[in-house]
């Protein structure tokens, strides 16, 4: 089976490349990497339409390729694919990100939106997140992530899983729930300052209310379970759609 690894942290972050030597040395996988050449946290599903996407091409193991590329995680997925950079892939796996991508917040993420990109593109795609920004161990989530992998594959779901893993040692963790997109909502705070030449700046940062739903994502990381939410890309509110239909028409 072919793969594709991406994520939003960049080409040479250490989530990406710890789940990368897991899977190459725990599994006969077909092994990619398409991957900003930096830093591309929060830049949601966005595009590169008005500036040239520049390529490096980096060695790996076996007959797999590695790019990191100057534009968003999505670029990289359709650069990619659509690109020929290499054959199409079986699977995508957007991930192990810095944090953790969970409710709302999937809106904003360049790690979730590469892997919608996937199923876009008609992949079946992983999301990987370890829900803690200081806690570094990437280990524990990508071994995880290769035990559980055919089995992941044989749910044969042709849209998006997003997993969140708690962000400490696994014999902390508590198991696995499956569950659904809670409510990310943040009590936002922009800090005025101002720069020597005078110009006024701001700062965002925010505070997440906690969501007390017992079966939602978010509730599942604060009690250090597992989160697996499974995610397609049709946003259309069906329960209006008839009446809507009805009254319209």
């Amino acid at each position: 089976m072919r793969i594709l690894l991406t994520n939003d942290d960049g080409y040479n972050a250490p989530g990406i490349q710890v789940l990368y030597q897991a899977l190459k040395s725990q599994t006969k996988h077909d092994i990619s990497i398409a991957a900003p050449e930096g830093q591309r946290s929060a830049t949601g599903h966005s595009i590169t339409l008005f500036a040239p996407l520049f390529v490096t091409e980096h060695a790996l193991e076996g007959s797999g390729k590695g790019f990191s590329i100057s534009g968003t995680p999505s670029d990289c997925v359709k650069l990619a694919v659509q690109g020929g950079l290499i054959p199409k892939p079986d699977l995508l796996i957007s991930g192990i990100n810095q944090g953790a991508n969970l409710g709302t917040d999937i809106f904003y993420s360049g790690t979730v939106s590469a892997a919608m990109e996937g199923v876009l593109l008609g992949i079946p795609s992983l999301a990987l997140s370890l829900a803690n920004f200081e806690y570094k161990d990437f280990g524990p989530s990508a071994a995880y992530l290769v035990e559980h992998l055919d089995l992941l594959l044989k749910l044969r779901h042709k849209g998006l899983i997003n997993i969140n893993f708690p962000g400490k040692p696994r014999t902390e963790w508590r198991g696995l729930k499956v569950t659904r997109l809670g409510k990310a909502i943040y009590e936002n705070v922009f800090e005025q300052r101002q720069d020597p030449r005078g110009r006024i700046y701001f700062w965002q940062s925010g505070n997440l209310v906690q969501d007390c739903e017992s079966d939602t994502d978010l509730t599942a990381i604060q009690n250090d379970f597992v989160s697996l939410t499974p995610m397609h890309s049709d946003l259309t509110d069906f329960a209006c759609l008839q009446t809507w239909k009805e009254l319209f028409n």
